[in-house]
């Protein structure tokens, strides 16, 4: 019969082991993480540390820290692009008058300033 105990504490490191057959395993516990929806940019993101800050990827996830991460770059891109779009169309004066008037030419403005938008957002969220 197997004499060793079947729980065990390591007061050093504070971490505990549980007798699994013949080998003690550490006990795991899973940190109170909030699943948050990820969208286009924090997926954008996800991939970019992925494939370019693997080290910061690494740190983020083993912390428990990369779902909140790509969150909060995710809600910010988005709300920054709503900011920016308002403002920029402000600025070039694409109006609901132009949209009323030319409808097409107004979409053109907007899908012109939209794309414009993003990129400044990659480049100051994701890619940085």
């Amino acid at each position: 019969m197997n004499d060793l105990p079947q729980y065990y504490e390591n007061g050093e490191t504070g971490i505990s082991y549980t007798l699994v057959g013949e080998h003690y395993l550490p006990d795991f516990v899973l940190l109170d993480v909030e699943e948050y929806t990820i969208g286009r940019f924090g997926r954008e993101r996800l991939d970019y540390l992925k494939s370019h800050h693997k080290l910061m990827y690494l740190n983020l996830l083993t912390s428990g820290k990369l779902n909140s991460h790509l969150h909060e770059i995710d809600e910010t891109a988005n709300d920054r692009i709503v900011l920016l779009t308002k403002q920029v169309a402000k600025y070039e004066d694409v109006t609901e008058k132009l949209k009323a008037d030319d409808m097409l030419l107004w979409v053109q403005k907007m899908n012109n300033i939209r794309n414009r938008v993003v990129e400044i957002i990659r480049n100051e969220l994701i890619y940085n």
